[in-house]
C-alpha cells in the first residue's frame, strides 16, 4: 500500500490531486491517508512522529511523506529504505529519527522531473516516485545513491508537543519507553502523573499516558488538554523523576 503523511489538510485540492496521480500510476494499489494534518512546515515535529506511526505498517509499504517548506528550492528529494518499508519525501532532516531507530538500508536521490510545478513536488515528484516503488519495489535507473541529510543536533527524545489530535490530546516527541512510569510531567505550571488510559482517572482530570504508538501523550478525561492546559504544537514539557522515599529531581 501507499500511506500518505502530509501537512496538506483535507480542505482544497491537494490531497485529491496527489491521490489521483497515485491511482493513475499505481492502479489497484491501496492508498491510505494516515496524516493530512501534520503541523504545517514543521519538519522536526514530523520527524518524531514518522517512526512511531509507521512502525506497524507491513513490510513493503511505501510512505509518502511531504512536509516541504523548501519546495522548489535547493533541498534534495529522496527515497529511503528503512525498517522494511520505503519512505519518499523531501530530505531536510525528516528521516533523522527513523534512521536512528530503524537504520537506513539505502537512500536514493530523486532526479528533477521535467514539467514539475515548482510549488507542488508532492504531486509531480514524490507521488510518481512512490507509485513506482509500490508497483515495482525497485528504484529507477537514474536514481543515484546518496546519504540522507540527518540532524545530529536533534535529541533522541523531544520534550515538546509535536501534534494535537481532534480530541485535543497533545502528542509529544518523547518515547514512553524512555520515561519512568513514576515520572511527573510538568507543562505550563500543571503537574501530570501517568495513567494507563482515560477511564483510569476522574472526568476532567489531566494526565499523561503511553499512546497506542509508543509516545508520551497528554490528555484530559472527556476534555481537551489543549484548552485545559493551554498547550499547542511547540509547547515545551518538563520531566520530573520521582525518587523513592522523598522528593523529586528534574
Amino acid at each position: 500500500m501507499i500511506v500518505l503523511l502530509t501537512d496538506f489538510g483535507l480542505e482544497g485540492p491537494y490531497i485529491g490531486q496527489v491521490a489521483a496521480v497515485l491511482h493513475r500510476q499505481a492502479p489497484g494499489v491501496p492508498v491510505v491517508n494516515l496524516f493530512s494534518d501534520l503541523p504545517p512546515f514543521d519538519i522536526e515535529a514530523a520527524a518524531y512522529l514518522l517512526p512511531a506511526y509507521t512502525s506497524r505498517l507491513p513490510p513493503g509499504t511505501v510512505c509518502l511523506c511531504v512536509i516541504d517548506p523548501g519546495v522548489g528550492g535547493a533541498r534534495p528529494a529522496c527515497a529511503v529504505a528503512a525498517g522494511g518499508r520505503w519512505y519518499v519525501g523531501p530530505d531536510e532532516g525528516l528521516f533523522t529519527l527513523l534512521a536512528r531507530q530503524t537504520g537506513v538500508r539505502n537512500c536514493y536521490r530523486l532526479p528533477e522531473v521535467q514539467g514539475a510545478a515548482p510549488s507542488f513536488h508532492g504531486r509531480d515528484v514524490f507521488a510518481p516516485a512512490a507509485a513506482r516503488l509500490a508497483c515495482n519495489d525497485r528504484v529507477a535507473g537514474d536514481w543515484e545513491t546518496a546519504e540522507p541529510a540527518l540532524r545530529d543536533d536533534w535529541p533522541d527524545d523531544l520534550p515538546r508537543v509535536v501534534y494535537i489530535d481532534r480530541f485535543g490530546n497533545a502528542v509529544t516527541g518523547l518515547r514512553a519507553g524512555s520515561v519512568a512510569a513514576s515520572a511527573v510531567l510538568r507543562v505550563n505550571g500543571h503537574e501530570l502523573s501517568r495513567a494507563l488510559t482515560f477511564s483510569a482517572v476522574d472526568v476532567g482530570r489531566a494526565f499523561w499516558y503511553e499512546n497506542a504508538n509508543g509516545l508520551v501523550e497528554i490528555a484530559v478525561n472527556r476534555g481537551r488538554a489543549d484548552v485545559v492546559l493551554d498547550v499547542e504544537v511547540g509547547t515545551s514539557v518538563e520531566l520530573q523523576v520521582m525518587w523513592s522515599g522523598s522528593g523529586r529531581r528534574s
